[in-house]
């Protein structure tokens, strides 16, 4: 499970592995205080995206779309994320004032839609038994 979750909320056993996800430390909080797991700056957006949102919060969706764009382009930055997700509740981090429209929320999506069509594991130990007992076929 993927959660949002402003820095300033207090911190809840619920919330699993805590990670920020802003490119910038949120002014007044400590380190000590965010009880984080991980700060991947790496995963926010452009320095000029971010501030194209802040100078037009009002253009959310192109923000939207050119924020995936960047993700697409670097799965190397958000790869880590997958797996905190598939091991348990993982909460995204954000310093944002609106909790609706900020990159968390848009990462939230992204990785919940990578997670979706990567499916279950193709283990062959998933399949073990699925033939009955019969065994191999010959």
């Amino acid at each position: 499970m993927i959660q949002c979750k402003r820095v300033y909320a207090a911190v809840d056993a619920a919330d699993g592995r805590r990670v920020l996800v802003d490119r910038l430390w949120p002014r007044g909080c400590s380190k000590a205080a965010l009880q984080l797991h991980a700060w991947l700056r790496e995963v926010a957006p452009s320095a000029a995206l971010r501030r194209q949102l802040h100078e037009r919060p009002q253009a959310f969706a192109e923000f939207r779309q050119a924020y995936r764009r960047e993700l697409a382009g670097h799965p190397e930055h958000w790869q880590g994320l997958l797996e905190l997700a598939g091991q348990g509740t993982l909460t995204l981090l954000f310093a944002a004032r609106d909790d609706a429209h900020n990159n968390a929320r848009v990462l939230a999506e992204f990785l919940e839609e990578e997670l979706d069509r990567r499916g279950p594991p193709g283990s062959p130990v998933c399949y073990a038994g699925e033939d009955g007992g019969r065994g191999p076929r010959g």
